[in-house]
């Protein structure tokens, strides 16, 4: 038994060992290769992006969901096989998904290893921020979550773990929690917020701006003007009310106020769709109750300033009266169905 497991294990070392070959091979095209560079290490991220296939199966990779997840492994027990390809990145770190690569290959191996050189530590957390943002948004634009082990690992082996988080430079872990912050939402981690923000590093600004709640509300509000994905917006939406029991500064809270407020009206600036709008007014209305019935009279006078609305809009009301009819009427003759079939009662 213990045979086969040292085995398996030799034969993973040595396939993973071969496709950090190829990886710098890659690499060093594209450093010689101006013309082809940007081709070059996008087909190097699609790659390590990738689900673990079959035939690295056969070799006792398994368990885990991409490439990136193993080859990250593996750097942090082999640091000296990802050496050359981390010199490799910072050469070309000036080209398009040159951060992608780094953030994906070698998020642990930065937490892991000992760096003395404090200027090296700040350029690679850069790094890392800079790069989690670039594929955190890929996710987001394709309403996918394949990079969601990355986003839990920098969120519970790092943020949530003093040792680890000491490790990079204060301006980087300040970078670390605006990142997380404007996507703990998007990954369905909430139920963790009140220990992220409880490990919230010093802002320089905070007397200004607020706590670590006020912080975490801002990033967030700026996240939603960005959006432009429906899906993905309405999942903020359903998943931002557990913020109704925190608190907020004035400032922040009207700021979060103005935003989901923005999402209510058809047309411009952020042209919602009919789903985004109604759940814009669910959340605003739950975090927000006071001035509930003030803000949809506001809201009403103003769509009747726009007489191109009107007919979808009395369309959707006549589509709405009809349902609540019609489901009324067969919850009264179930109701009544119901207590025709009950036996008498002497």
């Amino acid at each position: 038994m213990q045979q086969q497991e040292a085995s398996s294990r030799s034969r993973s070392s040595a396939y993973l060992n071969a496709l950090s070959q190829e990886i710098e091979k890659k690499l060093q095209r594209a450093l010689a290769s101006s013309s082809q560079r940007r081709n070059l290490l996008k087909e190097l991220f699609t790659d390590i992006a990738l689900e673990v296939d079959d035939r690295a199966k056969e070799y006792g990779v398994n368990g885990r969901l991409c490439f990136y997840d193993v080859l990250a492994d593996y750097y942090v027990g082999v640091p000296e096989i990802g050496k050359p390809i981390l010199d490799l990145i910072m050469q070309l770190w000036s080209q398009s998904f040159a951060s992608h690569v780094f953030a994906l290959l070698f998020h642990k191996w930065l937490f892991e290893v000992q760096l003395d050189n404090s200027d090296v530590l700040l350029r690679y957390s850069s790094a890392l921020v800079q790069g989690a943002t670039n594929v955190f948004w890929i996710d987001i634009q394709s309403n996918a979550r394949r990079f969601q082990s990355l986003f839990q690992y920098l969120l519970d082996e790092v943020a949530l773990e003093p040792t680890r988080l000491k490790k990079i430079p204060v301006q980087a872990q300040r970078d670390l929690y605006l990142l997380l912050s404007r996507f703990i939402f998007f990954y369905n981690s909430v139920e963790k917020l009140e220990s992220f923000l409880k490990q919230c590093p010093t802002f320089p600004n905070a007397f200004l701006i607020g706590g670590p709640a006020d912080i975490l509300v801002i990033e967030l509000a700026d996240q939603l003007q960005k959006l432009k994905v429906e899906p993905v917006l309405l999942h903020y939406f359903s998943q931002i009310t557990i913020l109704q029991d925190v608190e907020l500064r004035m400032a922040t809270s009207t700021r979060l106020k103005t935003c989901l407020y923005s999402f209510t009206s058809p047309g411009g600036p952020m042209y919602p769709t009919r789903a985004v709008r109604h759940a814009a007014w669910d959340t605003l209305d739950m975090l927000f109750p006071v001035g509930r019935y003030p803000r949809h009279l506001i809201s009403l006078f103003f769509r009747l300033l726009y007489p191109w609305y009107w007919p979808s809009s009395c369309w959707n009301l006549i589509v709405s009266c009809i349902k609540a009819v019609f489901y009324s009427l067969l919850r009264l003759i179930f109701s009544s169905w119901g207590k025709l079939r009950e036996p008498k009662r002497a």
